[in-house]
């Protein structure tokens, strides 16, 4: 027993059942076990038939070519061994060659074999003719068509991947069922050939039947003529008509595989509710009631059968007047019952919309708003390094009708208004000062530019005056995108970060073990990834991260220090992002006693940091962001480089007054980075010839 139950007995059934097969071709079998065989057959294809007009698409039966196959030779190998059995035993009578050969003969041909021969002939022409070659036609064009649709259904899949509407599994999934498709149709348009050429060597197995019979009962049994021709030819038709019944099954089931389209029903409830149109019963009993008052017609025929078809249309009328019963939830409400789904929301990110938003996101009307959010949902995530929740999109009776608010965690980021039957002319500067284009003067609610709502009618007009158009699905997206683009940290959690760890334990485990869990819990990591990102810092790129913890975990485990290690260590990453390479970063310093004062200054009991003063601070970021406003849109965004203690608060400070300048510290500036001092805050403005050298800075003039 123990032997046994190390093998996998299901995986010796199809070995088996093959070495059965070629038995069966081989070795004599009795009469009794000929008629078991005969019985598995036949019902093996009325099996093999109902699984495919139970199928809703072809590929729930994706099985059925090599299923067709060992049918297939199951009934060959059958055909074989009564073919032994009818030469043998044939001039005993019907019963030497089995029962249900017996049975075929005696009920369905009633003994007569020129009946027999012609039935079994037209048997022939109806599968042969109609049913495989038309299957095998079906089966060679589907082929054909789904081959060529194979890279535009490749090229849609990717195109829905890109635009956010599919995971990536979703996609692998879509891909591996556009794979098994086209391999499908090409296996059935070769399995097809199966059938074909079993109804071809069944009527050549008949002919040996018959003419081997007829010369052996006449040679070798002494039988006349007439007596070899009852009962040799008998049994030979009847041994193909018990062959030709499962191999006529099998035929319709191909026919009803390769001509089904995919539905989320079986096909008889695909016909039944395709043919309950009431409109497709009432002109076939017209017709039906016009031949039958032609005098020569049988009345008797005709008009009963358009009574038929007159009341199979006022039934489905009525049925269709009365729709569909909706039955109730019977199920007994307690009022004093409350959910937690009532009064509580799991999801982080939610958008709300007044009741004239709310077909922005009906199916009906393709969704523009869900199709958008997802694209912008798919865009943060590349530009945070981690798949962002999904949002929640319901409407609000709080709001005014086309009004719509943004909240993340239950807390409101921002909202506008947006008119759904309307477009949105953008003044970016470059419109026309005397523009002719009319509408309701609005504001952006992303950039704050002049606005019009116009007709959609005008869009073209808008264009050609220098507008930048946009719908309202864009105007709300556009809107989320900039609310959400500077909070990456609000919308990682933990699940994000172990799906990170995940990911990354894939290509390196031991670089994953060596952070999480220990000695960071996955909690701490959470909050060590959110300051990177509040920084600036992307992790879309996680290994070298995790490589930079790994080493700072062995110098210290206390949070604001490994912040300062991390940054160190990625100080080229951040310079980066805001320089080109070769290219001079654009520096602006303090003057060494203003920064002196910063450093020396006021601590935080709390945090040990330095505090600035509120006057000078608003001083620093006026002045700051008046020199970026001075550099103009085009140029490269500055970074201000100060001593690693000043660093914190002077970011915290800027991350408010001016959030397009990078706050580094002397240590996270890279080494070989080359840079431009622009400016000195509390100091003279360095003069062009003292700029420093366009490959090297000096660290000490920096820090002084």
């Amino acid at each position: 027993m123990n032997l046994l139950a190390r093998f996998n007995l299901s995986a010796f059934a199809l070995p088996a059942g093959i070495l059965t097969l070629i038995c069966l071709m081989v070795v004599p079998v009795p009469a009794l076990l000929l008629d078991l065989f005969f019985v598995l057959n036949i019902a093996l294809s009325v099996a093999i038939l109902m699984a495919a007009m139970n199928a809703e698409k072809p590929l729930d039966f994706s099985s059925f070519p090599s299923v067709l196959l060992f049918a297939t030779l199951l009934r060959l190998a059958l055909n074989v061994a009564s073919t032994r059995v009818v030469l043998v035993n044939g001039h005993q009578g019907g019963a030497a060659a089995g029962h249900v050969i017996e049975a075929f003969g005696a009920f369905l041909i009633g003994g007569n074999f020129a009946v027999g021969l012609f039935v079994f002939l037209i048997l022939m022409i109806i599968n042969l003719m109609v049913v495989t070659k038309g299957a095998g036609r079906v089966s060679e064009v589907s082929a054909r068509f789904t081959l060529d649709a194979l890279p535009g259904k490749q090229m849609a899949i990717d195109a829905d991947l890109a635009a956010g509407l599919l995971t990536a599994d979703e996609a692998k999934a879509r891909r591996r069922e556009v794979a098994t498709e086209a391999d499908f149709y090409g296996s059935m348009d070769g399995a097809s050939k199966f059938v074909k050429g079993d109804a071809i060597a069944a009527l050549l197995i008949l002919g040996v039947n018959i003419v081997a019979g007829f010369c052996l009962g006449m040679i070798s049994h002494g039988l006349s003529a007439g007596d070899a021709a009852q009962k040799y030819v008998t049994l030979a038709v009847g041994d193909a008509l018990v062959a030709q019944v499962p191999s006529l099954l099998l035929s319709i089931a191909a026919a009803v595989i390769v001509t089904r389209v995919a539905d989320s029903r079986d096909l008889a409830g695909q016909i039944g509710g395709q043919l309950a149109n009431p409109a497709i019963w009432l002109p076939v009993a017209v017709i039906l009631t016009a031949i039958g008052l032609i005098p020569a017609m049988p009345q008797l025929v005709f008009l009963p059968a358009a009574g038929l078809a007159f009341w199979l249309w006022r039934t489905l009328s009525r049925r269709a007047a009365r729709g569909e019963v909706v039955v109730a939830d019977v199920t007994p409400h307690d009022p004093g019952r409350i959910t937690l789904d009532e009064v509580s929301d799991h999801t982080l990110v939610t958008i709300e919309l007044g009741f004239a938003l709310i077909h922005l996101v009906d199916d009906r009307r393709g969704s523009p708003l869900v199709a958008r959010i997802t694209g912008v949902r798919k865009q943060l995530s590349q530009a945070f390094g981690f798949v962002v929740p999904q949002f929640r999109v319901r409407d609000s009776l709080d709001l005014p009708p086309n009004a719509y608010r943004v909240m993340l965690g239950g807390v409101p980021l921002g909202g506008g208004t947006a008119r759904a039957d309307r477009i949105l002319a953008i003044d970016a500067g470059e419109a026309r000062a005397e523009h002719r284009l009319s509408g309701e003067p609005t504001t952006d609610p992303s950039f704050g530019c002049p606005a019009l709502w116009i007709d959609p009618a005008q869009r073209d007009h808008a264009v050609a005056e220098g507008f930048l158009t946009v719908d309202a699905s864009t105007v709300i997206a556009t809107h989320l995108n900039q609310l959400l683009g500077d909070r990456p940290q609000a919308l990682l959690g933990p699940d994000e970060v172990r799906a990170i760890l995940d990911a990354v334990k894939d290509h390196a485990a031991s670089l994953v073990e060596a952070v999480y869990p220990q000695p960071l819990s996955l909690a701490a990591l959470t909050r060590l990834l959110r300051a990177l990102l509040e920084d600036g810092i992307p992790i879309a790129h996680p290994v070298p991260i995790l490589s930079s913890l790994a080493v700072a975990l062995q110098q210290t485990q206390e949070f604001d220090r490994l912040v300062d290690l991390l940054r160190a260590e990625l100080g080229g990453l951040m310079v980066g992002r805001i320089c080109p390479p070769g290219e001079r970063l654009a520096v602006i310093t303090l003057d060494a006693q203003l920064e002196g004062a910063i450093v020396q200054g006021l601590s935080d009991p709390a945090t040990g940091q330095p505090v600035i003063e509120p006057d000078l601070a608003r001083t620093i970021g006026e002045h700051i962001a008046a020199l970026i406003a001075r550099r103009g849109p085009g140029a490269a965004a500055p970074a201000l480089v100060v001593q690693p203690r000043a660093r914190r608060p002077l970011a915290a400070l800027l991350r408010l007054r001016a959030p397009q300048c990078l706050v580094l510290s002397i240590a996270e500036l890279p080494a070989a980075q080359p840079i431009e001092v622009i400016a000195v805050i509390g100091g003279p403005t360095p003069a062009p010839p003292a700029l420093a050298a366009p490959d090297s800075h000096s660290s000490e003039g920096l820090a002084a």
